[in-house]
């Protein structure tokens, strides 16, 4: 059966695309006109010096947009208006962030007078998430599970 059949199942990235039609069309336009917010997080998120950190805009993620992406670390960020802090807002949020962590996503959100008058705490609040995402030795070194010489 080809790919495109629509009983198959697809890979992710097929249906996302399916669920959106002109999903990469409607990703370059908010590349192209961003926030004062978006663009003040983008600098933010290029200073941030970790390997394999690194962030894509307007990503497509089912029938979403995510504003920043990190794919290695799976972390989702996202810059709100005050519009995000009403009732109806809030609950759009909250079935966005369902579906993006049910797809295995982490999601932080900032309000934009955050990134924009606080970029500094920004800044470490998403380096701590990243250290946070960083998985742990199995067994951890630290919980007494190094290797141990047993001395003759």
């Amino acid at each position: 059966m080809p790919a495109s059949s629509p009983s198959q199942t697809l890979p992710f990235r097929g249906r996302a695309a399916a669920k959106q039609p002109g999903g990469a069309a409607r990703a370059r336009q908010l590349r192209n006109s961003p926030t004062d917010a978006e663009k003040k997080m983008w600098h933010i998120l290029r200073d941030i010096d970790w390997p394999k950190a690194h962030f894509r805009r307007q990503v497509q993620i089912g029938p979403y947009f995510a504003d920043f992406l990190s794919h290695h670390f799976k972390l989702i960020i996202e810059v709100d208006g005050s519009q995000h802090s009403e009732d109806a807002g809030l609950r759009k949020d909250a079935a966005r962030t369902e579906f993006l962590n049910k797809e295995g996503f982490k999601v932080l959100r900032f309000f934009n007078i955050d990134v924009l008058k606080n970029s500094a705490g920004v800044h470490h609040a998403i380096e701590c998430e990243l250290q946070a995402l960083i998985p742990t030795p199995n067994p951890s070194p630290q919980g007494g599970g190094a290797e141990q010489v047993v001395q003759p």
